[in-house]
């Protein structure tokens, strides 16, 4: 019984160390997060002082209020939020049939198509030789330029080819092939209502690589009534900095503070509608990094 009583108390002091680990990580993802946000609610001054911990010392909405008079903001907004959705759905509508028919062990040609998609994940054309090809194509400065060249994703496929190999049984298919069952009804009616999981971890990723997507933007596309949120951000920051550096004296101090200020707004008003998503996609993503993940 000793001894018993004493494992049991070794346990607990092993698992007390693990929940202390786990808060301290938790603590230094966390609070980088949390004070980005209360900065940009915070005065300039206090945050530059040190002054700001926990929660704004004084309140000063000056970022965003800066941000929002920009005239094209809103356009923005509402390009990279109909770029993410549509790309999200192109890019599954691609990369999950596709990670399908690759996981089917009768699929002819399969070694060759497996080289074939692995091939780009190494070396690719760069970026000169793709900018010609999306020019040949007629993408250039277009809406479909942020949506299609880049939805086949070699990683996304891969990762759904494991989740259909592992996940559904063999057995299944056979049930529906006796029943009668053709492979493309046998796609949408039982493989994909069961694929829930990687669904939501290939949209989460799309999404997220969608919504703070810029350089594309920056290459392919001039109208700026084209342009998303990220890029729009990006270019009043530089601004910002030409300005600073043309100041001198106390406005050049204001035009820090006021560029800090902006910044900080900036990174709340880019990653928000993302950090609002993630919670309720969570359950799904944690399963579907999960499974397969110890065989293929």
């Amino acid at each position: 019984m000793k001894k018993k009583t004493k494992l049991i108390s070794q346990d607990k002091v092993v698992n007390l160390i693990f929940y202390i680990i786990a808060v301290i990580m938790i603590l230094m993802v966390i609070y980088p997060l949390w004070f980005i946000i209360i900065a940009s609610f915070s005065n300039p001054a206090d945050v530059a002082s040190g002054q700001v911990w926990i929660w704004p010392k004084s309140w000063d909405m000056s970022g965003y209020k800066e941000l929002f008079k920009q005239a094209q903001i809103w356009k923005s907004y509402g390009n990279t939020i109909i770029y993410t959705l549509v790309g999200t759905l192109i890019a599954l509508a691609v990369n999950i049939p596709a990670g399908y028919a690759m996981s089917r062990s009768n699929l002819a040609g399969k070694k060759w198509i497996n080289i074939f998609y692995i091939i780009p994940m190494f070396v690719s054309g760069g970026l000169i030789p793709t900018y010609l090809v999306v020019r040949s194509f007629g993408l250039l400065d277009s809406f479909w330029v942020m949506v299609l060249p880049f939805s086949v994703s070699t990683y996304n496929i891969i990762v759904a080819r494991t989740f259909f190999k592992s996940s559904l049984p063999e057995s299944l298919w056979e049930a529906a092939q006796i029943d009668g069952c053709s492979t493309i009804r046998y796609f949408f009616q039982f493989a994909l209502p069961l694929s829930k999981a990687v669904i939501a971890v290939i949209g989460l990723w799309t999404a997220v690589g969608l919504w703070n997507s810029w350089f594309n933007a920056l290459i392919y596309i001039k109208n700026e009534e084209l342009q998303p949120l990220q890029l729009l951000l990006r270019r009043i920051l530089i601004s910002n900095q030409s300005l600073l550096g043309a100041a001198t004296g106390t406005m050049a101090q204001e035009l820090r503070q006021l560029s800090d200020m902006m910044k900080y707004a900036s990174i709340v008003i880019s990653t928000l509608p993302i950090m609002c998503l993630y919670p309720f996609l969570q359950k799904y993503f944690n399963q579907g990094v999960m499974i397969g993940a110890v065989k293929e």
